[in-house]
């Protein structure tokens, strides 16, 4: 590598181009912290963003005060995204352009991709959802569906987002309402490819949203039934399967944390994940409002596989993220940017004798508001 680009000029390049490359982090809430440098595993408390009640003013008892209080939440810093490579694979680049294009763009465009990934995988902590699972929206009727289920549960109007998968986002782009200039006052979709904002939604399209694969209970034959329920910190309700004209076995057969369960009146959301050891009971680890929302006695079907696109507000979400510590003995340059912080690292391993550079990003994701979400299923 030539001597005059710098850890640090390669540190400062790279986290511009991360940062242009974020889909989801851009979206949500953001805390950086103190700056102070910690190591992967370190715990760190977040402080909640503060959700405030309009309430009716009453001339008899006049105003009601509420507190301003930020509420902190423990997030663990457990991610680190990190590209590696020896130096004899960039040192062909005399000047920082060569040195973009070989390395610091490809490099950028990697770690973005997995963060935006680590990201959306939020999705299994979001119980409220709507769609049909296998069947990719095409219709306005998604946007107003998902819309209805924010507004229902009092979710500011304000900077509402959606999150689609490419599959998605290609059909929602050729509602004629969307292209048409007439209808959508430009024909900027139509011209960019660009969805913009339907229905207080402002949609994005991002190859990192999941497809969420069922737990093997998805393709069982017999009816569940909820027959008991379990308080505690960690919530459970038991199934029990039943056959008309047969009999039950769903032993050895389970559900994934992330996986939706539905009765005629409510959804219920899978937290971990279980496995039946019986032929007829599965004791199934929920949250605690598909808890307060079961009835024992319903009869509930598992949802099949989907492709989870997201609809939040961005207090749902917190995307978490401190700066590393700089090893000793190392040529090392960290920076921040934006609520992201990037540690570059020159460095020789004395094992295989070989200089690397290494580019890396500490972060944690964490669901804050998940009343604030919906997945909607395509």
């Amino acid at each position: 590598m030539n001597q005059f680009v710098t850890v640090k000029q390669i540190a400062r390049e790279t986290l511009t181009r991360l940062c242009d490359n974020l889909v989801f982090p851009s979206l949500i809430y953001r805390d950086d912290g103190d700056h102070r440098s910690v190591k992967k595993g370190d715990t760190v408390l977040v402080k909640r963003p503060v959700r405030l009640e309009a309430k009716a003013f009453s001339s008899a008892s006049g105003i009601e005060t509420q507190d301003l209080v930020e509420e902190a939440v423990e997030v663990k810093l457990d991610t680190i995204a990190s590209v590696d490579v020896e130096l004899t694979a960039i040192e062909s680049a005399c000047d920082m352009d060569s040195m973009t294009r070989l390395f610091l763009e490809p490099a950028a465009a990697a770690l973005a991709e997995k963060i935006n990934a680590d990201g959306l995988m939020l999705y299994r902590d979001v119980r409220q959802n709507c769609g049909i699972a296998g069947t990719p929206p095409d219709t306005l009727s998604a946007f107003a569906n998902a819309s209805l289920l924010l507004d229902e549960n009092r979710v500011p109007t304000d900077y509402r987002y959606a999150v689609w998968s490419p599959h998605a986002a290609s059909r929602l782009k050729q509602i004629p309402a969307v292209v048409s200039a007439e209808a959508c006052g430009s024909s900027k979709a139509l011209r960019t490819g660009n969805i913009g904002k339907v229905f207080g939604l402002e949609n994005y399209m991002s190859q990192a949203v999941v497809y969420h694969e069922s737990g093997t209970l998805s393709e069982a034959t017999e009816t569940l039934t909820i027959t008991a329920k379990t308080a505690g910190t960690a919530p459970t309700l038991e199934l029990t399967a039943s056959k008309a004209g047969g009999t039950p076995s769903i032993s050895g057969k389970g559900l994934c944390r992330g996986d939706l369960l539905q009765t005629d009146d409510y959804d219920l959301l899978v937290t971990a994940d279980c496995t039946a050891t019986s032929a007829t009971k599965i004791v199934v680890p929920v949250d605690a409002r598909s808890y307060a929302a079961a009835k024992v006695g319903d009869v509930v079907h598992v949802v099949g596989g989907h492709e989870a696109n997201l609809c939040f507000h961005p207090h749902a979400f917190a995307f978490v993220t401190r700066p590393l510590a700089i090893p000793a003995g190392v040529e090392a340059y960290v920076t921040s940017y934006n609520g992201i912080s990037l540690r570059v690292v020159r460095g020789y391993d004395i094992r295989y004798k070989k200089e690397i550079l290494s580019m890396d990003v500490l972060y944690a994701f964490k669901t804050v508001y998940p009343e604030l979400a919906v997945r909607y299923l395509g």
